[in-house]
């Protein structure tokens, strides 16, 4: 419903944008427009109020920067709810009595703890005193960033070592990515399913983000190219290689069209690439084909161990600099115990081994979840740590996901990696690494009995 509310033009000051975004702050935050309300289009508020309609652009945009409004591309800007923070889709804190299937983990072993152990006792013997005690990344990190650029060699990716971020894990690298390829206020795409952090952080930032459909090959090019036309696009983020919500990896085909599109309109990419080497036979990374405008992202935590906080962020030369200052301004450098590790690991064989190893342990859980869910609908991809369950025609994600906990096992809702609800099918994402195989089984079996009422509504409890 749209808001029959309209502000003062009477009452503006200048700037009058600033000044007409504030009334709009003080309705909302006054209940005199709700929650879910949409505003009036933006030209018919400029004539209403006698203000051009770039005035009113920059107020919405203002609003959208506040965290109070969300603009969705053909249907207009909406109100959002005081409270819309976004869920995790995983457990905060593990409960006992649960079998945890909601966040994103590697498969691990006793094994993993043991390699931990005596990796960090090598770092205790070895220490440099400039990891110890240096305060300049600079002076640091040189002789890793080359270990990394040899390792990226080997994935097809060219890479000048000094074009190189060392970053505490891909949370950290994604969120300097964003903040070096797209100014305040400005906007972001992706998939309509995306990466769970990403929709707070462009919240958090002040960034618009639009949701772009996508099929079973990842993004469709000429969605972001109708997009690109409209203007005022800086990014796109792109999970091509199975580490996306329904772990789709990307041809070389669709990937060579997005970059096709992106140099058409001066777009940068944001490649998140977590998974790497771990998936066999992928096309090359979208950062080999288009060096000069695609931010890469490859960590470590997802396919080796989740204690292994490293990621590195490859940066186009042109925007190096402004890459390495928002690092600077965020996280100042990366553990130089933990790069002091993984540049030890990479040398002597040890995350080629627990990669390959990975792989072959996700292959187990893989033919235990196609076993324990039968017939139902799901997608998935031989080395993704998870699948994408959709669920019954009438069921609700939400009420899903709370039946599934009171029965015993925890999964996340997918409205958690949902940027809008166009093409919207319910699901839930369920990672097979968090847990142990038996207990995974276990906890398979007990969704499988969910689906069989998942078109039931879940009634309050009443004590």
């Amino acid at each position: 419903m749209m808001t029959s509310w309209l502000p003062n033009p009477a009452t503006l000051r200048r700037p009058a944008y600033q000044s007409l975004a504030d009334q709009f702050a003080q309705a909302i935050a006054k209940g005199i427009v709700a929650a879910g309300a949409r505003l009036p289009p933006h030209r018919k508020l400029a004539d209403d109020l006698g203000l051009s309609v770039q005035t009113v652009s920059r107020a919405y945009e203002e609003l959208i920067r506040r965290g109070l409004v969300v603009g969705e591309v053909g249907r207009g800007s909406f109100v959002l709810s005081p409270a819309s923070e976004n869920r995790a889709p995983y457990l905060a804190q593990r409960e006992a009595a649960l079998i945890d299937l909601s966040i994103l983990k590697p498969v691990t072993e006793r094994r993993h703890v043991e390699i931990f152990r005596k990796g960090l006792h090598w770092v205790a013997d070895n220490l440099t005193e400039s990891a110890a005690l240096a305060f300049r990344p600079s002076s640091v990190m040189p002789g890793h960033r080359q270990i990394a650029a040899d390792w990226l060699g080997r994935n097809g990716l060219d890479v000048a070592r000094d074009n190189i971020t060392i970053t505490d894990g891909a949370t950290s690298a994604v969120t300097t990515a964003v903040m070096s390829a797209v100014p305040a206020g400005g906007t972001i795409a992706a998939a309509t399913l995306t990466h769970h952090l990403l929709i707070p952080l462009s919240k958090y930032l002040g960034l618009h983000l639009e949701g772009l459909p996508f099929d079973r090959d990842g993004i469709l090019p000429d969605a972001l190219d109708h997009l690109a036309r409209k203007g005022s696009l800086h990014a796109v983020y792109i999970q091509p290689s199975a580490i996306n919500p329904m772990a789709i990896v990307s041809s070389l085909e669709r990937r060579r069209e997005l970059v096709e599109v992106a140099r058409r309109h001066d777009i940068q990419i944001i490649e998140n690439d977590m998974l790497n080497s771990m998936i066999e036979h992928r096309p090359p990374p979208v950062a080999t084909l288009a060096p000069e405008r695609v931010l890469y992202v490859n960590g470590f935590t997802k396919s080796t161990l989740p204690g292994l906080r490293v990621a590195w962020l490859v940066s186009p030369p042109r925007i190096a600099l402004a890459t390495a200052n928002r690092h600077l301004v965020t996280n100042w450098m990366a553990t130089p115990a933990m790069v002091e590790l993984l540049s030890h690991w990479i040398t002597d064989g040890t995350v080629d081994r627990l990669i390959l190893w990975q792989r072959e342990a996700l292959r187990e859980r893989h033919r235990i979840a196609q076993e324990a869910l039968g017939e139902a609908s799901f997608h998935a991809h031989p080395q993704s740590l998870h699948l994408w369950l959709e669920l019954p025609p009438g069921s609700n994600e939400d009420d899903f996901v709370a039946q599934a906990r009171r029965r015993g096992v925890a999964v996340a809702s997918g409205g958690a990696f949902r940027i809008d609800d166009r093409g919207r099918r319910d699901a839930v994402r369920i990672a097979l690494g968090s847990t142990s195989a038996s207990d995974l089984r276990k906890g398979l079996s007990l969704v499988t009995d969910c689906l069989g009422s998942a078109a039931e509504p879940l009634l309050p409890l009443i004590g």
